[in-house]
């Protein structure tokens, strides 16, 4: 097998230390190859104190496997003055039997020396700090909903039925009720006229539904999880007003993913950050669709196939990704409600779902190659493209034998 770096280092990373392999010619015999195996502290001087030696020993490519995030001091300083590459951990799992770290940096010397690992994708410094950003805002409004839901199985442990008549128990007048029971009181006719707009067609129900036992053990865990709540908003906003900065050099990237049926801002901001904004990373459509994890598998043996499950891919772009498609499937007269509603009588729900974020980040693929908006092919297009496919779908679904004649005035 050729070999492509003479020079190559391996490094297994922990928590604590890592430990570096480098991978250099023997001066013995013509061919071959020594390693030389050391151990490194994990903190800033011992990383820099790491990367004069993989300078001295005049490496040209250092390989790193992504562990958590233990990886990125390391990456961020060696890149500096060295070619270094960071490797999926699933493309360099090693032989299972005598497995121990330094076995772990030889094998990734040895894989980097003969060329058999792929780079991943690490963005430069100011799409990372957009990536923190919008990632801290998706946890805390994940963690703000799950607030939401202690707060509603609270008060199934009172009786009270809030949440079976108010869609959001943390609307205007849910909020109303919840801060008059906190400030004790417990009149449900009371309560319920503390309902707003729309709510207050709903007073009757509502006067059944907050009948319960509520005591002051249960105000004071309301009380810690309203403040809970209030303070993941004000930080979720805090979020959306650096963001909105940050986002300033991608205002026309933005606009574009916002013609995208099922995309909103915030969904297009998370797109961005997570890719960068950048198709060139990417060679084609489907490879962005395989990093993304909306890329159906491919797994044939003795000509039959076995799996297809999609694999990880990027948790936070597959999380936005779903949103979209969830939001596109239920927008009417749209190519990619056609498609869902087309998949989802056949393969089912969940992966008829899976095909329209293939085909929206597909989308944004071509749209942010080619610097267009997005084209919309209408809710007919499936129809118009095989007329006679659809007639003969829709006479099946009727289950009975029909003739059809074409109109006088038909065209």
């Amino acid at each position: 097998m050729d070999v492509l770096h003479e020079r190559c280092a391996g490094l297994d990373i922990s928590k604590k230390d890592v430990k570096a392999c480098v991978r250099t010619p023997s001066s013995k015999r013509r061919g071959t190859f020594t390693t030389e195996t050391t151990t490194w502290g994990s903190t800033t001087n011992a990383v820099l104190a790491l990367r004069e030696h993989l300078l001295a020993a005049e490496v040209t490519l250092v390989v790193i496997e992504a562990t958590s995030d233990y990886w990125k001091p390391f990456y961020y300083v060696l890149a500096e003055d060295l070619n270094v590459i960071l490797v999926n951990a699933r493309q360099v799992k090693n032989l299972p039997g005598r497995k121990t770290d330094v076995s772990d940096a030889a094998w990734l010397a040895q894989l980097g020396a003969h060329g058999l690992v792929r780079a991943s994708f690490v963005p430069p410094q100011p799409v990372r700090e957009l990536r923190d950003l919008t990632r801290a805002r998706t946890r805390m409004t994940r963690e703000r909903g799950q607030v939401a839901q202690r707060l509603e199985k609270l008060l199934e442990d009172t009786g009270i039925k809030l949440a079976a008549v108010a869609s959001d128990i943390m609307g205007v007048s849910g909020r109303a009720m919840l801060e008059a029971l906190i400030s004790g009181e417990r009149e449900p006719q009371v309560l319920a006229e503390l309902a707003r707009r729309r709510m207050r067609s709903k007073i009757p129900e509502l006067t059944e539904a907050l009948t319960g036992r509520f005591r002051d053990h249960h105000a004071f865990l309301a009380r810690l999880h309203l403040d809970h709540y209030d303070q993941l908003t004000d930080a979720i906003g805090k979020l959306d007003e650096r963001i909105e900065g940050a986002m300033a050099p991608f205002r026309g990237t933005l606009d574009l993913l916002d013609t995208i049926p099922g995309i909103n801002r915030a969904v297009a901001e998370v797109i961005v950050a997570e890719t960068g904004g950048d198709m060139s990373r990417f060679a084609s459509a489907r490879h962005l669709a395989s990093w993304a994890g909306v890329c159906p598998g491919h797994h044939e043996s003795a000509g039959r196939t076995k799996n297809t499950k999609v694999r990880p891919g990027n948790p936070y772009l597959k999380g936005a990704l779903g949103l979209a498609a969830f939001g596109a499937s239920r927008t009417k007269d749209t190519y990619l409600q056609a498609r869902y509603k087309r998949l989802t009588a056949r393969r089912g729900p969940l992966r008829a779902l899976v095909a329209v974020e293939h085909s929206i980040i597909t989308a944004v693929w071509h749209m942010l190659t080619d610097h267009v908006a997005y084209h919309e092919l209408s809710g007919t297009y499936f129809t118009q493209r095989d007329p006679e496919r659809a007639t003969r779908r829709a006479i099946n679904q009727l289950g009975y034998t029909v003739t059809l004649n074409p109109r006088e005035n038909a065209a």
